[in-house]
């Protein structure tokens, strides 16, 4: 696992040792960041959930993300992204709440430009969790919501003030872009 393009091209990435884990492949990566690029010049503040490794939120900071909040429950997982910013000197940019999700959603209070979740392709509460970043002040009216899911397991069109507005396919990985519904 390495980053693909940006100020930390080339570097690899440590990934966790245990099945659970499932990091984006580079053709996954590669296609949400080109998906990015083509939708947003905004990349000042970042969400990365779920982040496992950290790729993502890194991938994202190497190719110019202001800061990038990383979320993840496990305590190993938290030490590797730490060991993954600072191996390509990126930790200044960029913080780590080792706790789940739903906890994570309760106090963070920013409006984020973007929002990557890479959540564990049986988790069957992904459609709440996007419905409770819906209706939080973490997704605003310009804000990109990128998820990953396996594509058996299908997502809404929406999900209260957000809408589908691609959705993308590589192999059993599906990539699912969400927006708020502009209002009238």
């Amino acid at each position: 696992m390495r980053v693909i393009a940006g100020s930390a091209k080339g570097h690899h990435l440590k990934a966790p040792k245990r099945a659970a884990t499932r990091p984006a492949t580079d053709l996954v990566k590669g296609a949400i960041f080109s998906i990015l690029e083509n939708m947003t010049d905004d990349w000042s503040l970042v969400l990365d959930l779920f982040s496992g490794s950290g790729a993502l939120g890194i991938e994202a900071l190497s190719r110019g993300a202001g800061w990038v909040d990383f979320v993840e429950h496990e305590p190993r997982c938290c030490d590797i992204i730490k060991e993954n910013l600072e191996s390509t000197k990126l930790a200044a940019q960029a913080h780590i709440y080792c706790r789940s999700v739903v906890r994570a959603l309760s106090f963070l209070d920013k409006e984020y430009s973007i929002v990557i979740m890479d959540p564990p392709y049986a988790n069957p509460s992904i459609g709440d969790l996007i419905s409770q970043l819906a209706n939080s002040k973490l997704v605003g009216a310009n804000t990109v919501l990128v998820v990953t899911h396996s594509s058996r397991l299908p997502l809404s069109a929406a999900y209260d003030s957000l809408r589908l507005v691609r959705e993308y396919r590589h192999g059993d990985s599906s990539i699912n872009i969400y927006q708020k519904e502009a209002s009238s």
